[in-house]
């Protein structure tokens, strides 16, 4: 991903701050953003003017109108905001930077009398260009490099499921178990007293004598013996993550010119 830097100029900090806060709930990142300040530089009014300092700041492509420019408004309380954002946002991030009256630079320039008002109209790039960082000249020919950063976001992913199913087995079982019987038992005795003639009973009897036997009768009870706890343990791990970014650079190679350039 291409980045851009756009420089903008605004006369009172406070307008700076209003546009940062914009750019923020926009979502923009307030650590690709930040503000200079007078305090911050901490120079007198004749320093600020001079073209060195914005060209170390911003680079050398600042000209000279623009260096009075921004020396003048910084030294009576502006401010220049400075914000990173992917090339693809540059005019999202310009509509919120001008809506916060930023300041004109050409259009002030022309109305302090630091270029003329013709040349403004001929050779100035336009006003839209104002507050971006790369612009050429007449005359010029301008390389443009790019550099790509490394973003690293993160997405939740299904790596498997853990499935725990309760199901019933059938064990055979076996106990030995006693079981008591009653039987009616008939014993016939032969009787040799003569005297029991004498107590013969000729009425007719019946005796009933109930027979018994156990049987095994079998009941189940149920119990708990042991509990399944089924719980999610999370933990964090740190992961290195390599890619590789390009970034473009720029080669100047001389030749020495071995033949003599014409007069005309």
């Amino acid at each position: 991903m291409n980045y851009e830097k756009i420089v903008t100029l605004y006369d009172t900090e406070q307008h700076a701050e209003d546009a940062k806060h914009n750019l923020e709930a926009a979502g923009f990142r307030s650590g690709d953003m930040s503000t200079l300040t007078g305090a911050a530089l901490a120079m007198g009014r004749d320093k600020l003017a001079e073209p060195g300092l914005w060209h170390r700041l911003f680079g050398r492509d600042v000209e000279l109108y623009e260096a009075a420019v921004y020396g003048r408004v910084i030294g009576s309380g502006g401010a220049v905001l400075t914000v990173r954002v992917p090339e693809s946002d540059v005019p999202r991030a310009l509509g919120i930077l001008n809506a916060h009256k930023a300041v004109d630079i050409r259009d002030r320039a022309v109305r302090e009398g630091l270029i003329p008002a013709i040349a403004a109209k001929t050779t100035l790039p336009p006003k839209s260009e104002t507050v971006a960082a790369a612009k050429g000249a007449t005359g010029e020919e301008v390389f443009r490099l790019a550099e790509e950063h490394l973003d690293i976001g993160k997405r939740l992913v299904r790596e498997g499921t853990t499935r725990i199913r309760r199901y019933v087995v059938e064990t055979p079982v076996e106990h030995q178990v006693t079981l008591h019987e009653e039987h009616v038992k008939v014993i016939r005795r032969a009787i040799s007293d003569p005297g029991s003639l004498q107590n013969i009973d000729w009425t007719e009897k019946t005796i009933e004598v109930n027979e018994t036997a156990e049987e095994p009768i079998i009941t189940k009870s149920a119990h708990l013996t042991e509990e399944v706890v089924i719980q999610k343990e999370s933990s964090d791990h740190v992961q290195t993550v390599k890619d590789k970014v390009r970034r473009q650079q720029v080669e100047v190679e001389r030749t020495p010119g071995l033949e003599p350039v014409a007069k005309k």
